[in-house]
């Protein structure tokens, strides 16, 4: 789930949190347990009839999120080549694009704050056994949020070497993407510390 909310408005927006993430749990066990190649094309198909219905702005949104899925889908790609299993490799990775895309449509169209709030209703018991749930209502907003920050940085940092130089970056840029990365972290640390850290019950989570 890598997406952030879509900018534009939905039918979907105003549903239940819960149903969408339980959709999509259900959803995402039937596609698993589906072994057929032509009904998982068909789950994809219903799945970019979702992306259409809202219209092309949302669409091209949704699908752009996915474009990070390219290199995992080459690695399937090329080693089911190898392997001599084109088909198994196919469905392979039509049941992955199917299930990112699915749960990139419902953090689309929920706020991170309903989410959260989900998360919280279903952790409440572990705290009869002195876990803190708050530390997971964290984590999943943390990386629900930081990964396309991360990514744009990414991104940033390959259009500046590429503007200084005719050679392709590759492994040039790990080392300043990583200080940038643990940059990132120190001061999202220094936030959270200044907020009460992990003792607040009441966290203030935008979306």
């Amino acid at each position: 789930m890598i997406s952030l909310t879509s900018p534009v408005e939905t039918r979907a927006h105003s549903w239940s949190a819960g149903l969408k993430l339980g959709v999509l749990c259900l959803s995402t066990l039937v596609l698993f347990s589906i072994d057929s190649l032509i009904i998982q094309s068909a789950f994809l198909l219903i799945i970019l009839i979702l992306y259409a219905l809202p219209g092309p702005v949302f669409m091209r949104y949704g699908l752009s999120k996915l474009s990070i899925l390219w290199p995992f889908i080459l690695v399937v790609l090329v080693w089911h080549l190898w392997i001599l299993e084109l088909l198994q490799g196919c469905a392979i990775i039509i049941r992955m694009i199917s299930a990112v895309a699915l749960a990139n449509l419902v953090t689309m169209t929920t706020k991170l704050t309903d989410m959260i709030d989900v998360v919280r209703f279903l952790t409440q018991p572990l705290q009869r056994f002195g876990l803190n749930p708050r530390i997971l209502e964290l984590s999943i907003a943390l990386v629900i949020r930081m990964t396309p920050v991360l990514l744009n940085k990414g991104e940033c940092l390959g259009m500046a070497w590429r503007a200084r130089s005719t050679r392709r970056s590759g492994w040039r840029i790990i080392l300043p993407f990583t200080l940038i990365a643990l940059d990132d972290a120190d001061h999202v640390a220094e936030a959270l510390r200044a907020r009460g850290g992990l003792t607040s019950s009441h966290p203030e989570t935008r979306s």
